[in-house]
């Protein structure tokens, strides 16, 4: 079971996160979190654990949000410049998208 310190943290987590939805929407609005269909997944992803797909899915709906965010993990020497590039690769001219494995991993 959990410690009371750790029911604790967990409480004020769960109340910040709250704090920080409602304050953010105004009250007024739900947060969705927009997701790509599983089918554009590559074959490696689409049988991972379902966290590892959610995050993939979410960086192929939501490409514009995750370029702004430097990545922290230590992939610079991989040339990545952003989060995004832990999951997408490249967008070919016809559209396709080459994934990186380095999320995956």
């Amino acid at each position: 079971m959990f410690s009371i310190n750790q029911h604790r943290t967990m409480l004020f987590g769960v109340i910040l996160l709250f704090a920080l939805v409602v304050g953010c929407s105004g009250g007024e609005q739900a947060v969705t979190i927009e997701l790509a269909p599983a089918s554009l997944l590559p074959p490696g992803v689409q049988t991972a654990e379902p966290k590892v797909r959610e995050a993939y899915q979410f960086a192929i709906a939501n490409q514009e949000y995750l370029a702004n965010f430097p990545c922290h993990c230590g992939c610079g020497a991989m040339d990545h410049e952003s989060n995004l590039d832990c999951y997408i690769d490249e967008i070919k001219p016809d559209g396709t998208i080459a994934f990186d494995n380095h999320a995956f991993q």
